[in-house]
């Protein structure tokens, strides 16, 4: 096993961090620190556990060493911060990357700015498998036809800028929106609405799962608010979004539906609740922390949240009509990303700047 760690740090200082802890293969001793393909300030570093869980834990290791350098980084540099997923076998590395992103936000909202992820279970394995996989397969069956660049590009543009998308597939900004505008097409979506994108972001999850041994196909797609009102889903939901209505967060809940129905904008948010940008922003960051979710950067936990609402509320949620999409997802420049096989286990720990 190992952890996945994710720290942020000055984009200055990334390149400098990389050379100066690694051997001439790129590795640091037991571990590896690699740039961020997608965010300018983070360096990932996955770790992997010790074999003999059982030995002397005193024992001065080169995992022991490389941990103790990531927490002296963060320790003396007060513009970095540290997230560590749990640990992960090898296969399970890009949800150790995202559990280590989650703690990260966490981290950087932390005195000490060293976090570990201890979030809620996602909402995946809670879903009941044969109806979700039914509905997931037909709500994604028209990207079928569509080039296979246009699907890797919406699988990514679901959770990252169209910058960071670029960046990651080596193409131009400018074919990441073609691309983008040929899926809404064949969807019939809105990938700048929080709903559509975080609709299908789980389905474009559960399409690559395996059926549950024992159970045959379910022939009729359901659909998601069909999914979300199961029993077991409604108590996730219930659970998941508990801290936010706790005595001393009382107006956490209220700002995080109102920057949802606002499509993630928080200056509309702000409008609509009679805040100031700053103050919903601050709410936010707290929620993060509550949460054990990235809400600011990534779109993963924005999109936990956005089911755990529909699940919990059963009013009708107000679309956004003013023709705005979230800036994240549609800026083309690069502010938003600036700090705000073996089954052996290991952890990813991300460090990285603050903002």
């Amino acid at each position: 096993m190992s952890a996945s760690t994710s720290c942020t740090a000055p984009p200055a200082d990334r390149d400098r961090l990389a050379s100066t802890f690694q051997d001439v293969s790129g590795y640091h001793g037991a571990g590896l620190m690699v740039h961020c393909p997608a965010y300018l300030d983070h360096l990932i570093c996955p770790i992997a556990e010790r074999e003999d869980s059982g030995g002397d834990t005193g024992a001065d290791t080169p995992r022991d060493r490389l941990a103790g350098v990531l927490r002296q980084l963060v320790r003396e540099n007060p513009g970095y911060s540290l997230g560590v997923s749990r640990p992960h076998p090898i296969a399970a590395t890009a949800t150790a990357y995202g559990e280590a992103v989650h703690a990260l936000a966490v981290a950087r909202n932390s005195p000490d700015r060293l976090a570990v992820y201890h979030g809620h279970t996602s909402l995946i394995p809670v879903l009941p498998r044969p109806a979700a996989l039914a509905w997931a397969r037909a709500h994604v069956e028209p990207l079928l036809a569509e080039p296979k660049l246009t699907r890797e590009v919406v699988r990514l543009a679901v959770s990252f800028p169209r910058v960071a998308v670029a960046r990651l597939l080596g193409i131009s900004r400018t074919t990441v929106a073609a691309h983008c505008g040929r899926a809404e097409r064949a969807l019939g979506a809105d990938l700048g609405d929080v709903r559509d994108r975080a609709e299908l972001d789980l389905a474009l999850s559960l399409v690559g799962l395996p059926p549950e041994p024992g159970h045959e196909a379910h022939h009729a797609p359901p659909s998601l608010g069909h999914l979300l009102r199961d029993a077991s889903v409604v108590d996730w939901a219930t659970a998941f979004l508990q801290p936010l209505h706790g005595a001393r967060h009382r107006d956490l809940h209220t700002t995080v539906r109102t920057w949802v129905d606002h499509d993630a904008d928080a200056q509309r948010t702000a409008q609509a609740l009679g805040l100031s940008r700053n103050t919903v922003r601050a709410r936010l960051r707290t929620a993060e922390r509550l949460l054990n979710r990235d809400l600011l950067t990534t779109a993963s936990g924005l999109h936990d949240v956005v089911h755990a609402l529909t699940a919990t509320d059963h009013r009708a949620h107000p679309r956004d009509e003013s023709g705005h999409c979230a800036p994240w997802f549609r800026r083309d420049d690069d502010s938003t990303l600036e700090p705000s096989g073996s089954h052996d286990p290991f952890q990813i720990k991300v460090l990285g700047g603050i903002s």
